[in-house]
């Protein structure tokens, strides 16, 4: 992987993987790499940090690190490569959609709560990136990453769209909001992973993320607030259409 793609992955990373606690390294590694997939931060296709790096950022010795990669791999969502452009890489998803499939998750997820949770903390970090401002470097990634929802195919609109909201919420400067969020949009993605995608619904998403970055980036934080929550209010209801 070129020097470029490499630093890339680590600036997706960033929001997600952070060291874990004492006496439950195998399980917290476990359950941070898992959410790092399940939010499409390293695609399919693409290689995953070098062992020595995640052990540092995680925490945990290589040898724990292992173990988990071998759970991930028994359970088919990464492949080891050898050679000297080997490494561990990310297996493309299969498709699990289908509305029987968004109805047995809503069986076992309160939808409601989650979409709510979703919105108090997509708000607040809005509002807080906005009333604290940004530096140079913060509004060129924030940018950047609205662009590449702009760029995206219709395949990898979501894990673009989920890069850009996760970028937000790094932005907002809470670690403990930006590991919730995370957590949260996870969630979220299980659902919309079940459901089609609509391109005008798109295209009606495209134009809030514009408005709300530039919102965000002239420091209007009322307007940045108002602005994603009814852009939280869209992916819920679109939501509860299909389950209808």
């Amino acid at each position: 992987m070129p020097e470029e793609s490499a630093g890339g992955v680590r600036d997706r990373l960033a929001p997600v993987l952070r060291p874990v606690r004492a006496g439950n390294g195998f399980e917290e590694a476990l359950e941070q790499i898992l959410q790092v997939l399940r939010l499409g931060l390293v695609a399919g296709g693409e290689r995953l940090p070098a062992e020595r790096e995640l052990a540092e950022r995680l925490g945990i010795s290589r040898v724990t690190l292992r173990e988990v990669l071998k759970v991930l791999q028994d359970q088919g969502l990464v492949e080891s490569r050898r050679g000297r452009y080997g490494g561990t890489f990310v297996l493309p998803r299969t498709d699990a959609g289908g509305e029987d499939e968004l109805r047995r998750r809503i069986a076992e997820t309160d939808i409601e709560d989650v979409l709510r949770f979703r919105e108090v903390l997509e708000v607040g970090a809005a509002g807080l990136c906005a009333a604290h401002g940004l530096t140079g470097d913060q509004e060129a990634r924030l940018r950047a990453a609205l662009a590449a929802t702009h760029d995206a195919p219709l395949s990898d609109y979501r894990r673009r769209d989920t890069l850009l909201h996760l970028t937000l919420a790094e932005l907002s400067g809470s670690p403990t909001l930006t590991a919730q969020y995370a957590a949260v949009r996870a969630s979220v993605n299980d659902l919309l992973d079940c459901i089609p995608l609509l391109v005008r619904n798109l295209e009606h998403s495209q134009r809030q993320h514009t408005a709300l970055v530039e919102a965000v980036i002239e420091g209007d934080a009322d307007q940045a607030r108002e602005i994603m929550r009814e852009h939280c209010g869209g992916t819920a209801a679109l939501l509860r259409g299909f389950l209808g």
